[in-house]
């Protein structure tokens, strides 16, 4: 009854909440970003969603569109400056994903949507985590983030999808609470945000 009615019903509810009692999260954060960072204030990606189907995903803007002087942009690291660290460390810059919630596209609890150049990258296995909707935050989000390896999140992506109820659900968004106080595995090792994914073992 949980995976067929109430996780939707669940998502629903508790993004009308938070738009109703934190809008004025949103209005400051806005503000920031447009005075810190510039526009667009809302950063607009491709991603894939339940069974691969692509939906546009919205975050607050967290890198600057600073290029070299060909005109190329330059890399994540030189592009993401403290104030983007710090929206991605408190996971404000994840906000205007709870738009896609509303719509459908997303869950509160689910894996991660990547980008949608590693869809054809996945191993069979691997494409199980498609099974369901991606979420906010996740079994591998709150295991590690971006700390783990590629094969550590793909299992623990589909150990979710296989076991997945209201209980751990929970027990996800109280442990993601947690991880952004303490901000843990936020970035890999020597990377902005995380390696890119290559391609899983067939």
């Amino acid at each position: 009854m949980y995976r067929l009615f109430f996780k939707r019903f669940i998502d629903v509810l508790a993004s009308l909440t938070a738009f109703l009692l934190f809008w004025w999260v949103f209005l400051i954060v806005g503000y920031l970003v447009k005075k810190k960072l510039g526009s667009p204030v809302i950063f607009k990606q491709k991603r894939p969603g339940k069974d691969g189907k692509i939906f546009l995903m919205y975050k607050f803007r967290s890198m600057t569109d600073a290029k070299d002087k060909d005109g190329n942009l330059l890399s994540d690291a030189e592009r993401l400056p403290q104030f983007g660290k710090l929206l991605r460390a408190t996971s404000l810059d994840e906000l205007p994903e709870l738009y896609n919630v509303l719509k459908g596209e997303m869950s509160l609890v689910g894996p991660r949507p990547l980008l949608v150049e590693y869809l054809e990258r996945y191993n069979e296995f691997q494409k199980q985590r498609h099974n369901v909707r991606p979420g906010i935050t996740g079994w591998a989000q709150i295991n590690g983030r971006n700390a783990i390896s590629w094969d550590e999140k793909f299992n623990l992506d589909v150990e979710y999808v296989d076991k997945y109820n209201f209980l751990l659900d929970i027990k996800i968004l109280f442990l993601t609470v947690k991880k952004v106080f303490v901000k843990e595995g936020i970035s890999a090792v020597g990377e902005a945000t995380t390696e890119e994914f290559k391609g899983g073992k067939k």
